[in-house]
């Protein structure tokens, strides 16, 4: 039986497709969970009798503030979870549990500090964000229990982020599963049986997160693990928190522009499509969701694997598990393209039976989606960049997507097209990030080629 106090070794040494599979299949169910976990709140929310369609809407409003704070989420979790992997290849357990108590106190901080800002401006940020008089009941009753738990919600997926870097993925999932599930048995009880609508799913969401939170902060507790909170549990050492956020800093500015991309994008479904439109627009990303998830989790599987090796100068292992990934993560974005042109109808009846809303939604489905097989190697390819530490280019591939080209498209095509142009916005920012990524991963690929296991990481330019 492996000693709970030694690293995992078997991520230098067994066969990479056998790591991916072992640790990339939790990541993809645990993943594939949390998206289903909003889309079962969308899906009951949309067949709330007579106000179905505008809650549908409003939860597209409420993305953008959602977005922002699992942006600050990601700022402390991937970074610690990076230099954790890391820090395990060298061993160096003492600095591994400061990384945890620093993810902790800052996880703190910012989740408190997150709600204490948005809080008392929550009707003049919807609106900003796109509410209308219709919708605006709505986006203020679930928008506003989701940000008393917020602190909670951080807490919760940064240390389920650490048990996975720890070497314990299917934990990691069945943490993940468990808030699921109890979600999906919990949102008709409060929805429909306590008649609490759209504030019963938000409520069902929170409490959720609090139960799993409590499992996971009791693993940490047990001193038995190499990898604990350590006596003072929120404690924070400037040098540690500074590394991490560094590396963090990357997935924190992919998701401030996906904050800043929906809120653009609401104003303009709502200047050229009204409330319906913004509906659709919710529908769609639930279901596209799904499959980044899915590509997400392949990533989450990769990190561990491709940060320790790195930490042991295995280079030809680090570029073995670079391949391997972005082969599954490819294939499963061309499953979703498929599904998305063939037959976008079925996804989009499961969150609502109105015919209007229908119609928009399966024609802007195969618009935003017709290119859809680039965004697995996109995605996988800037992880991989935050997994070596090359925070400058993880940067640039995390901001070039959405903020560099699709906001200017948004803007743009429209003018020209339409609504159509908001849709068709998507494939063509996708298509420009995935030549920017091809011009910045081919240097680093040939470079790992030609070194050899042992030599010095910095010819990389990493940060770590």
């Amino acid at each position: 039986m492996q000693d709970s106090r030694v690293a995992p070794s078997e991520l230098g040494s067994k066969k990479i497709s056998t790591l991916i599979k072992e640790y990339a299949v939790p990541g993809i169910i645990a993943m594939t969970a949390s998206s289903l976990y909003n889309m079962v709140d969308s899906i009951y929310i949309g067949h709330i009798p007579h106000v179905g369609s505008y809650a549908i809407s409003a939860l597209a409003i409420c993305s953008p503030l959602m977005n922002l704070a699992a942006a600050l989420g990601t700022l402390v979790g991937i970074g610690a979870s990076t230099i954790l992997s890391v820090l395990l290849g060298q061993k160096n357990y003492a600095v591994a549990n400061k990384v945890l108590s620093n993810e902790v106190t800052l996880n703190v901080i910012l989740g408190l500090l997150f709600t204490a800002v948005t809080l008392p401006f929550l009707d003049p940020i919807l609106y900003f964000f796109g509410a209308s008089e219709n919708t605006l009941p709505y986006a203020r009753d679930y928008m506003f229990i989701i940000l008393l738990g917020n602190v909670f919600t951080h807490l919760y997926f940064g240390l389920n982020s650490m048990i996975r870097s720890a070497g314990h993925p299917r934990l990691s999932m069945n943490l993940t599963i468990f808030t699921v599930v109890s979600n999906t048995i919990l949102d008709p009880i409060f929805i429909y049986g306590l008649h609490l609508g759209i504030k019963g799913a938000a409520i069902a969401t929170v409490l959720c997160q609090i139960v799993a939170l409590g499992w996971t902060w009791r693993w940490f507790m047990n001193r038995e693990r190499f990898i604990h909170f350590p006596k003072g549990i929120f404690g924070l050492d400037w040098r540690v928190a500074k590394d991490s956020l560094a590396i963090g800093l990357g997935p924190f500015l992919m998701n401030s522009a996906s904050c800043i991309v929906a809120l653009f994008i609401n104003q303009q479904l709502r200047r050229y499509g009204g409330d319906l439109s913004l509906g659709a627009f919710g529908i769609i990303s639930r279901f596209t969701f799904l499959f980044i998830m899915i590509v997400a989790g392949l990533n989450h599987g990769m990190q561990p694997i491709a940060g320790y090796n790195y930490g042991a100068r295995n280079y030809s292992r680090v570029r073995e598990v670079y391949i391997q990934t972005v082969a599954w993560a490819t294939l499963v974005s061309f499953i979703g393209w498929i599904l998305s042109e063939a037959t976008p109808g079925l996804a989009v009846r499961m969150f609502t039976n109105d015919k209007e809303l229908i119609a928009i939604s399966e024609k802007g489905m195969r618009m935003m989606n017709i290119i859809f097989p680039v965004v697995g190697f996109q995605m996988v390819s800037t992880n991989f960049f935050q997994s070596l530490g090359m925070v400058s280019k993880s940067i640039l591939l995390s901001l070039s997507r959405q903020l560099l080209f699709l906001v200017p498209l948004v803007w743009f095509l429209p003018k020209m097209m339409g609504i159509n142009g908001i849709w068709y916005s998507y494939p063509v920012s996708d298509l420009m990030a995935f030549t920017l990524t091809l011009i910045l991963l081919v240097p680093l690929l040939r470079k790992l080629k030609t070194m050899n296991d042992g030599d010095d990481p910095r010819i990389l330019g990493s940060t770590i």
